[in-house]
């Protein structure tokens, strides 16, 4: 192989040889800038391209991890790098390019190799790229005047900044920028759904996989202008934005980390964050300026082919941080109606609601007796109904396919399920990305022909075939997958269930969102907005 240099738009990087899931070499490129640091006056606000520099940047290491409450590797505020995994540098030949966004629930994590090593799909002769956003009170702080220059979803225009640094410098790491697929899981799944909503990300991506999140999804949602309950926690006396926002770009990170996290309640689920995705004041310079649920039922957004879908317990997840964030207590009626329902805590409506989803979920069982039953609950109305829901209405309303999966695979890969300790049988949130991720929960030796191995060898065939073709099973000739995997059609909700095997199937859990579906028209209550 080549020396490992080349030439970006803002001088050289000099990268390393690596060795993939198969034993054969590739280049990594790593913690290279693709925005100015967003320091000082720039805290907030929308990145700006990064600066030239002299010499060869050394590119040979993770960049900083954004900061977080949660992160761990060197985090920093100067933390905007991207990651480019391939093949070949340079070459005449140009690849699909495919475009990592990490999960974390918008407050943390990051691109990391340990988490998301590139070993698995660059197998597969794709480019793979990987990048970190800002997070939590620096990705999403929101004021209200928009001459401050902070209207909030600075984070997802940081995924705009990396996305517009591929299309000029993809080529020479032998990626083809007009041929680009965005994937992404929980957070990131949200963020595809979301990009292919903003005007700003028009022409960056040309497919796009949307994993265990959506636009949609209640925790995808951040409250507007939390600027003055941050103003008093950290003391400041002022009650003018201007001032209170040159004070706040002043302050130390640790300490407005720390009182942006006592603004977050450590049990967020079911209740909107203060620090997320928005709808922005209408501006030349708004990622997002109109409700979600409304540009996807007009069909007013980027009309590209589609995957979406779940993991078949998702659910754990979420009783797993119920369980370990406040001592054990379930706490079910505080969890079982989504924020989005806008019922009042206590009403005579909102008992009805909790009293129709019990029996329906336990069937006045005591939701102890079987986990199961939980998990399917926390399933449905923290994941999959709006996941569900969108699929529908993207398929309805564009002109392109929508491929929707269902992932039920467990295997010693599916490691949150082993991090919460849970041994009841399905594939919990964030169990999928390790067979398409190499990280350091998977086991050190994978043998040929393990359910594991199989595992990896279907899920990077699916995904990198998408991208290469638009079409994730374009031959039935495929030894890996057995199975045509088709779109949604008018009337028929397709689905692929990533199982043991590979089974086309039709409706996932039907009688569960039939139910949840009536259950918002009963109450007649329009979904909460952004």
């Amino acid at each position: 192989m080549s020396d490992c240099v080349v030439n970006v738009r803002e001088g050289k990087v000099r990268g390393k040889i690596s060795t993939d899931f198969e034993g054969n070499h590739f280049y990594s490129f790593q913690g290279i800038p693709y925005a100015k640091p967003p320091l000082g006056n720039l805290r907030f606000k929308a990145p700006e391209p990064p600066e030239k520099w002299n010499g060869i940047l050394d590119a040979t290491e993770n960049g900083n991890e954004c900061y977080a409450r949660n992160n761990t590797y060197s985090r920093s505020e100067d933390c905007l790098f991207i990651n480019v995994f391939t093949k070949e540098i340079q070459a005449k030949r140009l690849r699909p390019v495919m475009f990592w966004i990490h999960g974390g629930g918008f407050t943390t994590g990051s691109s990391h190799s340990v988490i998301y090593g590139p070993e698995y799909l660059v197998t597969q002769d794709v480019v793979l790229v990987t990048f970190n956003y800002r997070l939590g009170v620096l990705g999403f702080l929101s004021l209200e005047d928009i001459t401050l220059g902070v209207p909030g979803n600075a984070g997802l225009k940081d995924m705009v900044m990396a996305l517009q640094w591929v299309q000029s410098n993809i080529r020479d790491f032998s990626g083809d920028p007009n041929n680009v697929t965005i994937f992404g899981e929980s957070a990131g799944g949200a963020s595809v759904n979301l990009l292919m909503l903003s005007p700003m990300a028009k022409g960056l991506f040309h497919k796009a996989i949307a994993q265990s999140g959506c636009a949609l999804n209640g925790w995808a949602r951040g409250k507007k202008h939390s600027i003055h309950l941050l103003a008093e926690k950290l003391g400041i006396e002022s009650t003018n934005d201007r001032v209170i926002l040159e004070q706040l770009q002043k302050v130390s990170i640790e300490d407005l980390s720390n009182a942006a996290n006592k603004l977050v309640d450590p049990f967020y689920v079911g209740k909107i964050r203060p620090f997320g995705p928005i709808v922005e004041i209408k501006s030349p310079k708004s990622f997002l300026s109109e409700e979600p649920i409304n540009l996807i039922k007009s069909g007013r957004y980027h009309k590209v082919p589609l995957i979406m879908g779940y993991c078949s317990r998702e659910g754990i997840f979420v009783y797993g941080m119920c369980t370990t964030t406040k001592g054990s207590h379930l706490l079910i009626d505080e969890t079982i109606i989504p924020y989005s329902m806008n019922l009042r805590i206590g009403s005579d409506q909102y008992n009805s609601v909790v009293s129709s989803i019990k029996k329906f979920y336990f069937n006045d069982r005591d939701p102890s007796e079987n986990k199961d039953d939980i998990y399917r609950l926390y399933t449905d109305n923290f994941f999959l109904l709006d996941i569900y829901n969108s699929a529908r209405y993207f398929s309805e309303t564009g002109n392109s396919p929508t491929y929707f999966y269902r992932f039920s695979l467990d295997t010693a890969l599916n490691f949150m399920k082993s991090l919460y300790d849970i041994e009841e049988p399905g594939a919990c949130h964030a169990d999928e990305f390790s067979y398409l991720f190499k990280n350091g929960f998977a086991p050190e030796d994978i043998e040929p022909e393990s359910s594991e191995y199989v595992g990896i060898q279907r899920m990077i065939k699916l995904w990198t075939n998408f991208a290469k073709y638009g079409n994730p099973t374009p031959s039935n000739k495929d030894k890996v997958l057995s199975t045509i995997w088709k779109p949604l059609e008018p009337q028929r909700f397709n689905y692929l269930n990533i199982g043991d095997d590979l089974e086309m199937k039709i409706d996932p859990e039907r009688n569960a969102m039939d139910f949840w579906n009536n259950l918002y028209k009963e109450t007649s209550v329009p979904k909460a907005k952004l």
